[in-house]
């Protein structure tokens, strides 16, 4: 697992913000666990309980490297699964040896893990993690106190799944309201950045090639003015099915303006993403908008080419875009070809679809 180092200022792409939080969750978790754990390394060592001091050792210098990597390289050390094994493996040795001294650690180390790996691995670390306290909490205590153990750190596991389980899916719904357009359900601009930067990438270092569409509704003002705003609304969500049911599981649709859309084809080239467009645009219009709003649209193609920007491939689909409404509109234009990119700078550029 990879945690991207936070910036300098707040994340604007709202993926990027969750894994943040996670990697400080993670950092602040392994952080507070060595300061508790590395004095009873010499406490244990002081008792002359060695092999617990040595495995306590192992359980702060897990931690270390845990928050090395994260500093430093950006990486989950292993992803996090020494942490599950060396909290067992202390927990139920130091229950043996110290009696219910050794079992109080057991109960924060069980939750931390709902926190630190994912939520399967979580559950079946925490099944193993009660089975092994239950059979060392049965040899070492009484009957009642084995009962009272077992069922009190079952809770305290399941208490903390559940806990787990609601925070993920509100961090999915919170990022799933981030990402997508309320009214359409398309991606929003806050991925654009990304998905296009991805595909760009791939054409750098497999020279897989992509394509995108920018398609823009002609007069959709008049369609506002004429049969009012919630008539315009509906005549944007129907657009978004329309373009949604001609398109691969693997094409990405964007709303990025007011009736303005964009769709990432990857591995596709201009000619095909060409006839694509066409065949959207016979869609639009060969049958009307709630019965009687006919529609058309103008739509661009492009490629993206060897070392350009993000920007600069936007940019030239754009213009693009331009020159099909100038001719006309209800037309496709596709965008030349770029000229040789004499610096990189362009992606610090004003965003150029904002008209």
């Amino acid at each position: 697992m990879h945690f991207p180092l936070p910036p300098p200022r707040l994340a604007t792409n709202p993926t990027l913000a969750v894994l943040g939080f996670k990697r400080q969750l993670v950092y602040h978790l392994h952080f507070w666990a060595f300061v508790a754990v590395a004095p009873l390394i010499v406490i244990q060592w002081q008792q002359t309980n060695f092999l617990l001091s040595a495995i306590l050792l192992l359980f702060a210098t897990n931690a270390l490297l845990v928050i090395g990597f994260l500093k430093f390289r950006g990486s989950y050390f292993l992803q996090g699964r020494l942490f599950p094994l060396l909290a067992v493996i202390s927990a139920a040795y130091s229950t043996h040896i110290n009696g219910h001294t050794g079992l109080y650690w057991a109960y924060p180390s069980a939750t931390a893990l709902f926190f630190l790996l994912p939520l399967r691995e979580a559950i079946g670390s925490n099944i193993v993690f009660v089975i092994v306290m239950a059979v060392v909490s049965f040899l070492r205590f009484p009957e009642a106190d084995f009962w009272r153990i077992t069922f009190s750190l079952g809770l305290t596991c399941l208490f903390a799944m559940i806990f787990a389980f609601l925070v993920g899916k509100l961090q999915q719904e919170l990022t799933r309201l981030a990402t997508t357009d309320p009214l359409t359900g398309c991606l929003n601009r806050s991925q654009l950045a990304d998905i296009l930067n991805s595909q760009i990438q791939m054409r750098e270092r497999y020279e897989r090639v992509s394509s995108l569409i920018l398609l823009d509704l002609d007069y959709f003002k008049t369609i506002n003015d004429q049969w009012g705003h919630l008539a315009g609304d509906k005549v944007l969500t129907e657009m978004a099915l329309r373009l949604r049911s001609r398109l691969r599981e693997s094409d990405q649709l964007f709303r990025i303006g007011g009736e303005e859309f964009m769709i990432v084809l990857p591995e596709t080239r201009q000619k095909d993403a060409d006839i694509l467009a066409n065949q959207l645009l016979t869609s639009i219009s060969a049958r009307p908008f709630l019965d009687d709003i006919k529609v058309t649209a103008s739509a661009s193609v492009a490629e993206v080419s060897k070392g350009e920007t993000w920007s600069v491939w936007l940019n030239r689909a754009d213009q693009a875009l331009y020159e099909a409404k100038s001719r006309g509109r209800n037309q496709v234009f596709n965008a030349a070809r770029p000229l040789p990119v004499v610096g990189r700078g362009a992606e610090d550029r004003p965003d150029p679809v904002s008209r």
